[in-house]
């Protein structure tokens, strides 16, 4: 068989698992993969007919970012809440289809800050399982208290976040790609030498700032006046930072209430590591979808026979 042969054949199989995981999953889920599946796919194909290709690039992998709770259950035997699940997709759909394509970043300031604290939110939810899962797995000797995995949970989120900022630092180095969105501030405190000449380590206060900058653009000299100082992605960083950990920390306490029983919300969110049980009525499942998809198909094959 051909490596094209086999990437369809792979491809194929993963497209399968995929609807034969959504077809088991409550009728809401169902419903916020049918809808946003459609939006992305309509967005795809205005990008393609505009002859945005970097636009649909971001389609194509909103597409594949979908198919990651069905990885997770299929593969990682992980149970998702529906809460949570819906939660990942939004979140998928929210950062590049309305983030990106539609420039909600632009739009709306507040945009990125929301994605981040949902980030740290979610990271702090896969933390949370990852420790969990191995809290609880016979093969590993050990059990770690409410407080620990908790800990774990945060700390994971906080990392996650963390080579996030690196990956925007290194996409905007690299490829000039304004990740790390500028602001322009009217205040400044520094105790540098040029405004603080005195050389004591206290900082000095500048208020109405109103700064010149000259360059080219397109190869074009131009010269931009305004009112403060152009922050290059400082104070961006530290605010996604600040968010990742406000979601962190929001998560990891539902945690600890989720462990010690004391929280049905948060029975909502929290992954779980699939029984025996699960196993054996996902995989009844599976095979009824692959009897009825077969009879299907078969019946088509009749149809199209008999037109004949």
């Amino acid at each position: 068989m051909s490596d094209m042969g086999r990437k369809k054949t792979f491809i194929r199989r993963m497209l399968d698992e995929f609807h034969i995981y959504v077809d088991g999953r409550p009728k809401r889920v169902v419903a916020a993969y049918f809808v946003l599946r459609i939006l992305v796919i309509a967005t795809l194909v205005l990008q393609m007919l505009k002859g945005n290709y970097y636009n649909a690039m971001l389609c194509v992998l909103t597409l594949i970012l979908f198919m990651i709770p069905a990885f997770a259950d299929r593969k990682l035997k992980v149970k998702l809440p529906s809460l949570l699940e819906i939660i990942i997709l939004l979140f998928a759909f929210s950062a590049e289809i309305l983030g990106e394509i539609q420039n909600f970043y632009g739009v709306f300031h507040s945009w990125d800050t929301m994605l981040h604290t949902m980030n740290g939110f979610m990271m702090a939810a896969i933390g949370f399982a990852m420790i969990d899962v191995l809290n609880n797995n016979p093969k590993f000797h050990f059990t770690a208290s409410p407080a620990f995995v908790a800990f774990v949970a945060f700390c994971f989120s906080m990392t996650v976040g963390v080579l996030w900022e690196f990956f925007e630092f290194g996409m905007e180095t690299l490829f000039h790609i304004d990740m790390q969105r500028d602001f322009i501030y009217n205040t400044i405190a520094t105790t540098h030498t040029v405004i603080n000449p005195s050389g004591e380590n206290t900082a000095v206060v500048v208020e109405n700032v109103k700064s010149t900058i000259s360059g080219t653009v397109g190869g074009a000299a131009q010269t931009f006046q305004y009112d403060g100082y152009l922050d290059i992605g400082i104070k961006d960083t530290m605010k996604d930072l600040m968010v990742n950990c406000l979601g962190a920390i929001v998560f990891s306490i539902l945690g600890v209430f989720y462990i010690k029983g004391r929280s049905k919300f948060a029975e909502k969110l929290m992954p779980t590591l699939k029984t025996s049980q699960d196993i054996e009525i996902d995989k009844l499942h599976s095979e009824g979808t692959a009897v009825k998809q077969q009879a299907i198909k078969q019946a088509k094959k009749k149809k199209k026979k008999n037109n004949r």
